[in-house]
Order: C-alpha cells, then structure tokens, then sequence
C-alpha cells in the first residue's frame, strides 16, 4: 500500500503563489501517475492538474497557464506550482496516485486513482 501526504496549503492574497507537495511512502511513486484535485466548501471534488509516469502533463482549463505540475522521483515528491491565484481557487487540493498506468496518460478522473491524500487547505484573499 501506499502512503500519500500533502503539504503547503496555506493563505495566501490573490494575485500570489503558491507551491504544494505531495509525497508517497512507496517506491511505486516515481513511476505512479499522479495527479491533484480540489474541493471548494459545497462542491464536488474536481480535477486540477495530472503528470504521467513519463512526465506528461495535463491541466483543467480553470488553471491552464497558471498551475504547474511536477515531479521529482529522486525525492518521491509531486508538486503543484500555482501562480495568479484568485479567490476562486480557494479549495482542499488534494494528491491522488495510481498504481499503475500509462508511461503517457495524465490521467483526470477521480475513478483512475487508487490513493489519496489526507488533503490540505488553501485560501486566497481578496
């Protein structure tokens, strides 16, 4: 089984950025297609941004040239650069792995992944 923890969330003004990690226990993490979703209060959980085992990625369009995502498999680490940040963003992101999948596919349902995250907060003022 794997372990999935995700850290940074924060306060942050709009306008500003904002860096999450994530981090898997397993050594299936620097193969693992991963990706990050978020919850707002009163919403479904939706689809932020996914990198494949090969290092593709692929981002909702609410992010799309704002967000980034990343990985670095010698620290066992995704990460979710977020720049330009506005209200709306404010959300529980959380950090999802899949046990296995394409060296290509990003994947970007919730129904692909397999682990998740504890998820951590991040609210943007006005």
């Amino acid at each position: 089984q794997v372990q999935v923890v995700e850290s940074g969330g924060g306060l942050v003004q709009a306008g500003g950025s904002l860096r999450l990690s994530c981090v898997a226990s397993g050594r299936t993490f620097s193969s693992a297609p991963m990706g990050w979703f978020r919850q707002a209060p009163g919403k479904q959980r939706e689809y932020v941004a996914a990198i494949s085992s090969g290092g593709s990625t692929n981002y909702a369009d609410s992010v799309k040239g704002r967000f980034n995502i990343s990985r670095d498999n010698a620290k066992n680490t995704v990460y979710l650069q977020m720049n330009s940040l506005n209200v709306e963003d404010t959300a529980v992101y959380y950090c999802a792995a899949r046990r296995s999948g394409s060296y290509y596919y990003a994947y970007a349902r919730i129904s692909e992944y397999d682990y998740w995250g504890q998820g951590t907060q991040v609210t943007v003022s006005s």
